[in-house]
């Protein structure tokens, strides 16, 4: 198991350093500059200017901004954001547990409700359940995650709280309990749909599982030693089937992460999407290169989860 995990870390850090390094010189290579509305100020200097670009090392050649920048996130700086003027790891610790409450709920109801899903229907597979659900998981997993963000908005605009993380005019003093209680209402629809798109994909990988493991001979020999139909199905079969899915969970880590931006935006959720867009279009290097090195970490943290989670439940070892 030691072996495993310190094989796990190496392969994490190298992606984690491959994507951060190609984002670097890809986001350098981009059109547009940092502090664009200060170039715009016709009240700014060349002097000015200068100054700034000299203080964020903005001057030097690209490749020494590079070295720069990895002495920096060695000795754990991720330097200063352009657009908040304050430490990046400050602006990533406010939006970091917004979108990890959002990821975390849609992934355990959005797998909660695929499993479940996709085991009642590979348990009667051909039925009218089946073909009713299954079309229905086919065409949630089909649309775009923006167009069904969307969709949500204008089905409950007016009656369910659309945008934030908290109501504005909430007083900072209100009772915890209200407080939590106000999150959750704004954290329904994202995470909804988020989770809806999740547990529409589950659901046929599941429901494949199932019926390739419902034939097997040691599950005819389960019945015939007279074990309940609901106990040969979901712990003797089910078990069998939630290899695939569970692998499924680490894939889905990354995917979440590219639909949760659309997500954010949409319904303004103050997390690392929104925060990514905007740190795009304003040229923030600092900001942008952070949360590709957390969006990468999270996605080999999801990936190594999913291994031990597998091999957790197999029943072989």
């Amino acid at each position: 198991m030691a072996i495993f995990l310190l094989k796990r870390l190496a392969q994490g850090l190298l992606i984690v350093w491959l994507t951060t390094t190609i984002t670097f010189f890809l986001i350098h290579a981009a059109p547009g500059e940092p502090f664009s509305q200060l170039l715009e100020d016709p009240r700014s200097t060349p002097e000015s200017i200068a100054a700034i670009r000299a203080r964020y090392g903005l001057d030097r050649p690209l490749v020494e901004q590079y070295g720069r920048f990895l002495v920096a996130v060695t000795s754990g700086n991720l330097g200063e954001s352009f657009t908040y003027a304050r430490p990046v790891s400050a602006v990533l610790a406010d939006a970091l547990p917004l979108t990890l409450l959002l990821m975390g709920t849609a992934l355990v109801f959005g797998f909660a409700g695929g499993i479940t899903l996709g085991t009642l229907q590979g348990a009667r597979a051909g039925g009218w359940f089946d073909r009713l659900t299954g079309g229905f998981a086919v065409l949630v997993a089909s649309l775009p995650d923006f167009w069904l963000a969307l969709l949500a908005v204008l089905l409950f605009a007016g009656s369910w709280p659309i945008t934030g993380a908290i109501t504005p005019t909430l007083s900072p003093s209100a009772p915890f309990l209200v407080r939590a209680i106000d999150v959750l209402r704004h954290l329904v629809l994202p995470a909804g749909v988020l989770a809806l798109l999740v547990s529409a994909t589950v659901s046929r990988y599941q429901r494949a599982a199932l019926i390739d493991v419902l034939p097997n001979g040691w599950m005819r020999t389960a019945r015939a030693k007279g074990v309940r139909e609901r106990a040969v199905l979901f712990r003797h079969a089910l078990r069998n089937a939630l290899l695939p899915t569970i692998t499924l969970g680490g894939l889905a880590v990354p995917a979440l992460l590219g639909g949760a931006v659309f997500v954010e935006v949409t319904f303004a959720w103050p997390g690392m999407g929104s925060l990514a867009v905007q740190a795009l279009g304003d040229r923030d290097y600092p900001l942008v290169l952070a949360v590709v090195m957390l969006s990468s970490a999270l996605v080999a943290i999801g990936a190594a989860a999913a291994d031990l989670a597998s091999a957790a439940v197999d029943p072989r070892q």
